[in-house]
């Protein structure tokens, strides 16, 4: 069934969200104040929301792909409708959340994940962070709010969808997959690096990108790495250097998990080697090989490993089917304004009782 029956809060809510739409201002004149672009069950999505919306969008353009105001504008009204339909799936998403009883879970994921932010930052309580936050002109709610949402959203993905995709393989399956997809399962290289890193922010870019040269110089001539970067690197935690306690010591990485100019540096590298200077969006690094693992030539099987691969190739086609399937079933009624470009993005199934309900409400219109 797609029509649901509402509450009668949910209807109200509907009823005094449209009647807030406008205001009576002096002289008869109206404002409007807010609209409903779509109703979701119970719920509805205003033009404030799209609006907010939009002008994230915007600002991700322009940071991300350097887009002028006006290109950036232009692209996001582009895709309005996309936005429009995927401001409903959300809504479909949290609802289902909420019917799930997943609230209390989520709650306690995102006070650990602040909690986990406190500690990075060198804040022993939540309460400190969220003063900190204020001080630096980020509102915790806002941000509590966000974090909230997209959690719940994949809560309920895995839940639904992900989860009954996993355990739905057979054992023969997954052994069979395994077999045609070794490749996938070979343990991969693996390097670990250490780092010196020099800002270029407020400095000039060619001056260094000279200083990392000569830094490289040194190395290559035998200076002692964690020497060079204690004392030059300028990679900072919770506003102090790190080198002088780490030697710029990074970590291990599988080879084909690190980003593809990297890949390329460093895959034949030997230990001990270290890199020309690299050129990061906001510096220069200089990486030195510490250790390295070539990786096995003979795939290993783990269950758990080849049921996640099959996962990855089949959620995505069937988190759309489960989207489309929580589309049919609710009731959404998109604005006039926005109707014929958002509706056929939702591929709705009407159920013929509502069709024929339509004819005859048609019908009754042409009567004299």
């Amino acid at each position: 069934m797609r029509f649901k029956l509402f509450s009668i809060a949910g209807m109200l809510l509907a009823l005094v969200i449209a009647n807030a739409s406008t205001t009576m201002a002096q002289e008869g004149e109206v404002t409007v104040i807010d609209e409903v672009v779509a109703q979701v069950n119970d719920d509805v999505i205003t033009l404030s929301t799209l609006k907010r919306e939009n002008k994230e969008r915007i600002n991700a353009l322009k940071q991300e792909r350097k887009m002028t105001e006006q290109q950036a504008t232009d692209e996001v009204n582009k895709h309005q409708a996309e936005l429009i339909a995927t401001l409903i799936n959300e809504r479909l998403l949290l609802q289902k959340g909420k019917e799930l009883d997943l609230a209390s879970e989520i709650e306690a994921e995102v006070n650990r994940r602040m909690l986990d932010i406190a500690k990075e930052q060198g804040i022993n309580s939540i309460l400190k962070l969220e003063e900190a936050m204020r001080q630096s002109g980020i509102d915790p709610v806002s941000v509590k709010e966000t974090m909230r949402a997209e959690m719940m959203k994949q809560a309920v993905m895995q839940q639904e969808v992900d989860r009954r995709i996993y355990l739905g393989f057979a054992s023969e399956e997954v052994k069979k997959y395994f077999e045609a997809h070794k490749d996938q399962f070979r343990t991969p290289a693996s390097v670990t690096i250490s780092e010196i890193y020099l800002s270029t922010t407020d400095k000039d870019d060619a001056a260094v990108k000279a200083r990392a040269s000569e830094l490289v110089a040194q190395l290559r001539a035998g200076t002692d790495f964690k020497t060079v970067a204690s004392a030059n690197s300028e990679r900072e935690k919770n506003g102090q250097r790190t080198a002088p306690q780490d030697g710029g010591k990074v970590g291990s990485f599988e080879l084909p998990n690190m980003r593809e100019d990297l890949q390329a540096v460093l895959k034949d590298m030997k230990v001990g080697a270290v890199t020309d200077p690299i050129k990061i969006p906001d510096g220069y690094q200089i990486l030195r090989v510490d250790e390295r693992s070539d990786g096995g030539a003979a795939a290993t099987f783990n269950d758990n490993q080849v049921r996640q691969a099959m996962l990855g190739e089949r959620s995505g086609k069937e988190r759309d089917l489960y989207l489309q399937s929580l589309r049919n079933e609710a009731f959404i009624k998109v604005s006039e304004s926005y109707r014929a470009s958002v509706e056929p993005l939702l591929k709705l199934n009407v159920p013929a009782a509502a069709k024929s309900s339509d004819k005859d409400n048609k019908k009754k219109d042409k009567k004299p």
